[in-house]
């Protein structure tokens, strides 16, 4: 029989794999499904459509529905620029920390699943696994696994999202969308200001929305949801802006990222049409000085909130598990929105902490680490 890997070997494994977003995470992918085929387990893929990437996802034990899922991401943020101390592609023990890109977001979590899954297997127990693509970028490549898993593999129940929270049991989050917003202008030279379209100044019209919407929000009394949060409302944001020739020419093109994180409760429809018609009001006056400018949008991601959930399936059995009994909530994106809004219950608790995440010389302490293998040999125990 294959000999089973630890959690230590499969983070190592894992993490030697430099599967950064803007790259293919294929040879991870490819390295997973032999391993869990060597111990007999069947792997679907759900590719990207025109990049080389692919989602993974299996089932194990009986053909049963409402199996927990165990849902994590392949992807990592880059390590361009940052001063590290150690190889981030390859785990260093130091002073009770495992240093490497993804120990913490979340190749820890990645893991301690497939130890448990393939525990779950031998074991004869009903289980699933579902690792994405793009998570990093915008939550992009869960949606279409999620639709891929439907018939393929029984409907799960409970869904376990393994996003770093000191295995703090966390039952809300903010969603979000971002717009690509693209302000195209007409140039003149600057002393005919009047007889051109700055897409720049525009631009500016367009960006003060996300000041009068966050004067508004904050100053308005949260519901009761949303006082859960830090802030208790829903934030609009850009990022970054770039546009403009030179100094003295009105810019033919400004380009930013207008991005919004709505608070549970907030009507992510209603917020997008709200931003959509200022932009349609900004470029009708564009259009009355030079018919050919205009204002291009495209959504860039969507991620729902996670609700905390009546009687919530999945966090009665993390609850159950972990002993945490307290109320938490984030106001971060993650997964489990989209898993719910799918018709699944779902909670984020995983090892590690969040403020780790992104950073050079990125850890997950040992302790942490150990916990998460101790909460999944509590959870392959309790599988019925």
């Amino acid at each position: 029989m294959t000999r089973k890997m630890t959690p230590l070997e499969l983070m190592t494994k894992l993490i030697s794999f430099p599967t950064v977003s803007r790259d293919t995470n294929l040879p991870l992918v490819d390295w997973v499904e032999g391993y869990l085929d060597d111990h007999g387990i069947r792997v679907h893929r759900c590719y990207h459509p025109d990049q080389p990437k692919a989602a993974l996802f299996a089932h194990v034990g009986p053909e049963v529905e409402g199996a927990v899922v165990l849902s994590g991401h392949t992807d990592v943020v880059p390590v361009d620029g940052q001063p590290w101390d150690t190889d981030p592609f390859v785990v260093t023990e130091r002073d009770g920390k495992y240093f490497g890109r993804g120990t913490c977001d979340m190749k820890g979590f990645d893991a301690l699943a497939l130890w448990a899954l393939v525990e779950a297997h031998h074991a004869g127990k009903p289980m699933q696994i579902a690792l994405s693509f793009d998570e990093e970028i915008g939550c992009l490549g869960a949606p279409p696994m999620i639709a891929a898993m439907q018939g393929v593999v029984p409907k799960g129940g409970p869904v376990i999202v393994g996003e770093p929270s000191m295995m703090k049991v966390v039952t809300g989050h903010k969603g979000g969308q971002g717009f690509d917003t693209h302000v195209i202008g007409f140039e003149v030279h600057s002393s005919l200001l009047p007889q051109g379209v700055s897409a720049i100044l525009e631009g500016a019209k367009i960006i003060d929305f996300a000041n009068h919407r966050n004067a508004e929000n904050m100053a308005a009394k949260p519901s009761e949801l949303a006082a859960m949060f830090d802030p208790p409302f829903t934030t609009w944001h850009v990022g970054q802006v770039a546009g403009g020739t030179a100094h003295n020419i009105t810019a033919k093109d400004c380009r930013f990222s207008m991005d919004f994180r709505a608070v549970p409760g907030d009507d992510v429809v209603a917020l997008k049409d709200t931003y959509l018609a200022h932009v349609a009001e900004i470029e009708k006056g564009m259009q009355a000085v030079h018919p050919d400018t205009r204002v291009e949008i495209d959504v860039r991601f969507e991620v729902p909130p996670l609700t905390p959930e009546q009687e919530g399936v999945a966090e009665g059995l993390v609850r159950a598990i972990t002993g945490d009994n307290g109320t938490h909530v984030v106001s971060y994106g993650t997964e489990a929105g989209q898993f719910q809004a799918a018709g699944y219950s779902a909670v984020v608790c995983g090892p590690g902490d969040i403020a780790q995440a992104h950073q050079p010389n990125e850890f997950i302490t040992v302790a942490q680490f150990e916990a998460g293998h101790a909460f999944m040999r509590d959870l392959v125990a309790r599988v019925a």
